[in-house]
């Protein structure tokens, strides 16, 4: 997501606030926009979680999966 984009949210958000409120089209865009924002974010967190490692108190290190998924210990 770029910060262009992001920057257009904000503006339909603003314009949205007003009197004139949002078009049609506008509407659309904004929809999709966010639609794109948030599977950003969703897939930038996972991507986190991926190389994220957990060490318990004997030094073991265990990956963070998902819930129900068999950790792996290195």
């Amino acid at each position: 997501m770029t910060n262009d984009k992001i920057e257009r949210i904000n503006e339909l958000y603003r314009k949205s606030q007003t009197e004139e409120g949002l078009t049609d089209e506008e509407r659309k865009e904004q929809q999709q926009l966010r639609a794109e924002y948030i599977h950003s974010v969703k897939r930038n967190l996972s991507l986190q979680l991926e190389n994220t490692v957990i060490m318990d108190e004997k030094g073991n290190k265990k990956k963070v999966s998902k819930k129900g998924k068999k950790r792996v210990t290195h």
